[in-house]
């Protein structure tokens, strides 16, 4: 059963994989034209105006869990008010390419329309609640945390590497890309091998028994729109890495709400809230997590309404999780990820040649 998790989990990567390097080639191209440093200026206020530069810049910068909160604490530093450093970490982690691209292969288009309007609910609710529950001190005193240099990826803002880079526009370009990809392999990776050994160990009934899936309850949706979170919390998985899990848990009867709410908590593992502490203080930190949830929470239920309302949400039996099939096969997907593996090769050498000629 354990080689049975194994294998699939590799399997379901290996066919996601040309997607994953498009999204980051396109994420690439968006970063070798943002400034951070422009960024930072434009954030300054709790605004409409500076919160819709974060979710756009935080769109174009496609980061793992850990580089966004990095970037957004950095940001804040530099002077951007606190609700649009926010609204950076949600975006640069929920609207970004590569994670659109798999979660239309292994869940439907629905769920990456549901994915971009849930996170603009998200980034609207967290606002409010920011406005309203947030202590005004605590703002400042969450400032005065002593730097800490670095990010928790182990790597340096990529954005500025990619700006010192006076090289062609293709060798920053391959550069963004790669760095993206050696930040985030480890965390895509795990989620592919975690859903997989899920699927292959753990008895389909234990899924289902962890969400109310009587049929029209507001109790479940409200339930699986928060049970969501907390399986993402436990799972430590971030980013990408938590949409082959996301279809394992629809396969096994949680709601469409409770997808959306689980794939937005990978702000919310619990080294991230460890980190939050040092970045802003304990007293900011908990007000930010049970914000934070509480975001995530509405934004599915909503979300959930939303879909409902216009008809959106798959019906039917619930197909099998991709991740319990998936296998390694001559079809037009492995074609696929051979002309992405070259294309990422050459990516490799033009950043190599680059690099040398600093």
């Amino acid at each position: 059963m354990a080689l049975d998790g194994f294998y699939h989990g590799l399997a379901m990567f290996w066919e996601t994989l040309w997607a994953l390097v498009l999204g980051f080639g396109i994420s690439a191209a968006l970063q070798v034209f943002v400034s951070k440093d422009r960024m930072t200026q434009l954030l300054g206020r709790n605004g409409l105006k500076q919160i819709l530069f974060a979710t756009g810049f935080g769109a174009a910068s496609s980061s793992c869990s850990y580089a966004a909160a990095s970037i957004g604490r950095s940001a804040f530093q530099k002077g951007a008010a606190l609700i649009p450093a926010l609204a950076f970490m949600f975006a640069s982690t929920n609207l970004v390419i590569e994670l659109g691209a798999v979660l239309w292969i292994l869940m439907g288009w629905q769920f990456v329309l549901a994915e971009i309007v849930g996170s603009f609910v998200l980034i609207g609710v967290m606002w409010l609640l920011m406005t309203i529950v947030f202590p005004k001190q605590l703002e400042s005193e969450a400032r005065e945390q002593s730097p800490n240099e670095g990010d928790s990826c182990g790597h340096h803002d990529h954005g500025h590497e990619i700006q010192d880079d006076h090289g062609n526009r293709w060798a920053r370009l391959a550069g963004a890309f790669w760095m993206d990809w050696l930040m985030l392999w480890k965390e895509i990776l795990a989620g592919f091998l975690i859903a997989g050994f899920l699927a292959a160990l753990v008895p389909h009934d234990w899924w289902k028994a962890l969400f109310i899936q009587t049929d029209n309850s507001a109790l479940r949706l409200v339930e699986n729109a928060a049970v969501g979170p907390i399986i993402a919390i436990l799972s430590f998985v971030c980013s990408v890495g938590n949409i082959p899990l996301a279809s394992l848990l629809w396969a096994n009867g949680i709601s469409f709400g409770g997808v959306i709410s689980f794939i937005y908590a990978d702000l919310l593992v619990i080294p991230l809230i460890l980190i939050y502490r040092k970045y802003f203080g304990g007293r900011a930190t908990f007000y930010i997590v049970m914000i934070f949830y509480a975001s995530m929470v509405s934004a599915g239920i909503i979300v959930d309404l939303i879909f409902a309302g216009l008809d959106l949400i798959p019906k039917g039996a619930r197909p099998m999780s991709p991740v319990e099939h998936a296998t390694f096969s001559w079809n037009y997907t492995t074609w696929l990820d051979f002309v992405a593996i070259a294309v990422a090769l050459w990516l490799w050498v033009l950043r190599a040649r680059s690099a040398r000629s600093d």
